[in-house]
């Protein structure tokens, strides 16, 4: 006797899905923040240049104000001086935060890969995206305790006067974007390069590359943007000679001239730490600048007129006439620099370098590796 047994098949039982080389979570950014911050902190040579540079950029900060209270001749910091100080103690910081992020960040792939440790991450449930941008937090964090560290200095050099209160406020905000930018190129090259001190070499040249090669090449380009023009010219009358006594009449004459296009290659500025940092300060009354003598404002006032441009009418009779008696007054207006903001297009240039950074590394730490370097250690 037999009988029919019916067999149910059981559906197979749900697979988890397996997270993408992008999946993010906040559990996993911790992880791996909170790791690399407890290593920082265990370090003595982190502590060692946190001390450092509160000492150096107090000193500096105090070395400024009293050369400025000695000039100023009142046994304090003159409201004069007060913009020249802050300036002063913003670039130096900008500075030396320049050379201290690239070491924060240039062997945080690398040295772990070296040390061994880096494929305990890659085996976890941790995703690149989250190996990399827990690093890239925990070097930040670090680069942005220097940045505290510099606060109360800067709130001194605040205090001199001649600057305001949102003024501090946009420079910190500005400082630590570009600290978080440096430290993103680190990483980048950090996850590409085998060696720590490579690494660290090609973001040192990275960043002297916005900060001093554009620059150089502006200065370079000046030949290629000028052009000879026909321009009005408020000049001296034909036939003055310069032997008389009295003070030339001045006409409007038709003259071919050179004429410096500035506005075309004002976007190589923009990218420089120091350039973004002093263009978002509020502007400036251009009258004052000289008065106020903030290196800040004139290298903003000095960027935004290059990115204005002069190609309308020149002046050259006012103020060439050196003998006495009244100087002929000139119709010719002054340029009216653009309130255009450079600092957003600086920024997201660097912006853009350091999530380029950010993309090569998460992209180099995808598990299993395709190929792998000769000589480089895996486990």
């Amino acid at each position: 006797m037999s009988a029919d047994v019916e067999v149910v098949e059981q559906a197979p039982a749900p697979v988890p899905g397996t997270r993408g080389t992008w999946s993010l979570s906040w559990h996993g950014l911790r992880t791996v923040t909170v790791l690399e911050l407890r290593q920082r902190v265990r370090s003595t040579r982190w502590k060692t240049a946190l001390i450092v540079w509160f000492l150096v950029v107090g000193l500096i900060t105090m070395l400024t104000t009293g050369a400025f209270a000695i000039i100023s001749g009142d046994g304090g910091t003159d409201e004069t001086f007060g913009g020249m100080v802050y300036s002063i103690v913003v670039g130096f910081v900008l500075f030396l935060g320049l050379l201290v992020a690239p070491t924060l960040s240039s062997g945080a792939i690398n040295g772990d890969r070296n040390a061994g440790t880096l494929a305990t991450l890659q085996v976890t449930l941790l995703t690149p995206a989250e190996i990399v941008l827990g690093k890239l937090a925990a070097a930040w964090i670090a680069a942005l305790a220097f940045l505290v560290a510099s606060i109360p200095f800067l709130i001194w050099a605040l205090v001199g006067g001649g600057v305001s209160w949102l003024a501090l406020l946009t420079t910190v905000l500005m400082l630590a974007l570009v600290l978080g930018v440096v430290c993103a190129i680190g990483l980048g090259f950090s996850a590409v390069v085998s060696k720590t001190s490579g690494s660290a070499v090609l973001t040192y040249l990275t960043v002297g590359g916005i900060t001093a090669v554009l620059p150089i090449l502006f200065g370079l380009l000046v030949p290629a943007t000028t052009t000879t023009e026909t321009v009005r010219v408020w000049a001296v009358e034909a036939g003055y000679t310069w032997e008389e006594t009295t003070a030339p009449e001045c006409e409007w004459q038709t003259q071919e001239t050179q004429v410096w296009h500035s506005e075309r290659t004002w976007w190589l500025l923009a990218p420089n730490p120091f350039v973004v940092v002093a263009d978002a300060q509020p502007l400036g009354d251009p009258e004052t600048l000289s008065e106020d003598e903030n290196m800040l404002a004139l290298l903003q006032y000095g960027v935004r007129y290059a990115r204005t441009g002069d190609s309308g009418p020149r002046d050259w009779c006012t103020g060439v006439y050196m003998g006495e008696g009244p100087q002929p007054e000139s119709p010719v207006e002054p340029v009216q620099v653009t309130d255009q903001l450079v600092w957003p297009w600086g920024l997201g240039l660097d912006l853009l370098l350091g999530a380029a950074g950010v993309i090569v590394a998460v992209n180099r730490l995808r598990v299993p590796t395709a190929r792998l370097a000769q000589g480089t250690r895996v486990a």
